[in-house]
């Protein structure tokens, strides 16, 4: 079964087809001729990695999942979050972002913070939601 996920990411592809096993196989959107960004406008993980499988899904018929991830802290009440990527600016330059982190929590003893991954699956019409935490130490 051909999965496409709403990526233009080759690596996060090619990571998938080595892990997960047959009959499952994965296409970025480079496979389906879909150059552009998909807008996320969503104010959460869940919003976004939802809004990119809904297009694909619309847009060609074809089953697809997606994701979205970020870096929630606990003292900044879970932000970055869904900014995690452009939380310094729209240039989405990491070494800012993480600048930026450190500035925020600068006097704040031993913070507590986890990344998060959220899935959005549309599989032959029926969406499913899965969720990964990994809290840092």
């Amino acid at each position: 079964m051909k999965l496409i996920f709403a990526t233009h990411n080759k690596n996060k592809v090619e990571e998938l087809n080595l892990l997960v096993p047959k009959p499952f196989s994965f296409l970025s959107l480079e496979d389906i001729h879909f150059f552009k960004e998909i807008e996320e406008t969503g104010s959460t993980l869940e919003e976004n990695a939802k809004i990119k499988a809904d297009f694909v899904y619309h847009k060609y018929g074809l089953n697809c999942f997606s994701d979205d991830s970020g870096l929630e802290v606990e003292a900044l009440d879970g932000a970055p979050g869904v900014f995690s990527a452009r939380y310094a600016g729209p240039e989405k330059n990491n070494e800012a972002n993480i600048e930026k982190i450190w500035r925020e929590l600068r006097g704040i003893p031993n913070p507590k913070a986890c990344f998060r991954s959220v899935f959005h699956l549309n599989l032959h019409g029926k969406s499913h939601s899965f969720e990964g935490r990994v809290d840092g130490t």
